[in-house]
C-alpha cells in the first residue's frame, strides 16, 4: 500500500525472515537499532499486549498501534500511566517536544490510514502507488485520495468502531469525497488517543476540509469532543453515534459501549446525550449509519451526487 515495512519481532525467531523477505528480530530494541523503525503495529495476544506496548516505548518508538481486542483494563491503565508520565516529562524537558511524545492508537482498533492514489490497475496486488500509508487492518481499496475525488475535497475520519469507519469511508468515496486520514481509536474504555486528539489534528491539517466523527454509547468522550468542537473547530463536522436503542446496563459489542447509571440513577453515556451535545456544537448529525456520508456532504455544502 505504500507503508515502509522494515521487519517484525517474534522472540526466539531472531535471524529468520518472513514470507516477504523481511528480517525478524527477537526484541523491539534489536529491530529499531537495525532498521531505524519509528512506528509499530501490535497483534500479540491480549495478555501480552501491555508488555509489547511498553517494550516499544522503551525502544523509542513514538507511534504505537495496537490492533488486539480484549486487552485487560488494568493493563491499559498501567500502560496509560507510563505513557502519560513519559510524555509529561518530555514536555517539561523541552519546549520543542512534539517529536518526543508517544502516540498510542488503540487497542481494539483497525489502525490508521492515509490514502494514496491508485495506479489505475484494477487489481488487489497493484492497486496503489507508494504515496499512501496504512498501519492497520482496514480494506485499503475503499479509500480515495483527494486527487481522485470528484469534489476535490477530503475529510478526516475518527471512529470508535472499525466497521463503521469502513462504511463511512465507502459512503464518502461514493459521494466523490476523499479521506485525508482515517483513525480508528478503538472501543475500549481505556485507550490511547481519543476523539479530541484526532479532531485537533484534523483542524490543524491543511489537507483536511471536514471532519467525520463516529462515536457510540458509553463514557463521555463524545460530549467532551462536542465541547471542543464548539470552542475550537472551524471546519465542518458531521457525526454519528451508534447505540441509540441500547438498553441501560448491557454491554453492546465493545467493552466501553455500555450505558451506566449516574447520580440519582440517571443514565449516563446515552446516545441522546451525545447527539444533543454534538448538535449544539454545530455538527451535522446522521441518525442512521447509512446517512454518514450524506451528513458529511451536507455539512460541507456538497451536493449529494455519487462520484
Amino acid at each position: 500500500y505504500g507503508t515502509k515495512m522494515v521487519g517484525g519481532v517474534t522472540p526466539g525467531k531472531g535471524g529468520q525472515k518472513d514470507d516477504n523477505g523481511l528480517p525478524i528480530f527477537n526484541t523491539v530494541r534489536d529491530a529499531v537499532d537495525a532498521t531505524g523503525a519509528d512506528a509499530t503495529m501490535i497483534f500479540v495476544p491480549p495478555a501480552f499486549c501491555a508488555d509489547a506496548m511498553l517494550e516499544a516505548m522503551d525502544a523509542g518508538i513514538r507511534l504505537i498501534c495496537c490492533i488486539t481486542e480484549g486487552v485487560p483494563v488494568n493493563d491499559m491503565i498501567m500502560v496509560r500511566r507510563v505513557m502519560d508520565d513519559r510524555n509529561a516529562a518530555a514536555r517539561g524537558a523541552d519546549s520543542q517536544h512534539s517529536k518526543e511524545l508517544f502516540t498510542l492508537v488503540g487497542p481494539n482498533c483497525p489502525g490508521v490510514i492515509t490514502p494514496g492514489p491508485k495506479t489505475g490497475e484494477d487489481t488487489a496486488e497493484s492497486h496503489y502507488t507508494n504515496a499512501g500509508c496504512k498501519i492497520g487492518i482496514m480494506p485499503g481499496y475503499i479509500h480515495t485520495h483527494v486527487s481522485e475525488a470528484s469534489t476535490g475535497k477530503a475529510v478526516g475520519i475518527v471512529s470508535r468502531s472499525g466497521t463503521l469507519t469502513y462504511e463511512a469511508v465507502w459512503q464518502t468515496s461514493q459521494l466523490g469525497i476523499a479521506q485525508s486520514t482515517c483513525v480508528g481509536i478503538g472501543g475500549d474504555p481505556v485507550r490511547g488517543i481519543n476523539h479530541i486528539d484526532c479532531i485537533r489534528m484534523f483542524e490543524e491539517d491543511p489537507d483536511t476540509d471536514g471532519i467525520l466523527m463516529i462515536g457510540e454509547i458509553g463514557g463521555e468522550d463524545e460530549e467532551a469532543a462536542a465541547e471542543y468542537i464548539k470552542n475550537h473547530v472551524t471546519k465542518p463536522v458531521a457525526a454519528f453515534i451508534a447505540g441509540r436503542t441500547a438498553p441501560p446496563g448491557k454491554r453492546m459489542g465493545h467493552a466501553g459501549a455500555i450505558i451506566s447509571s449516574g447520580a440519582g440513577g440517571k443514565p449516563t453515556g446515552t446516545a441522546d446525550s451525545k447527539i444533543d451535545a454534538l448538535r449544539e456544537a454545530g455538527a451535522e448529525i446522521a441518525l442512521n449509519p447509512s446517512e454518514m456520508g450524506l451528513a458529511m456532504a451536507k455539512a460541507m455544502g456538497i451536493a449529494a451526487v455519487t462520484a
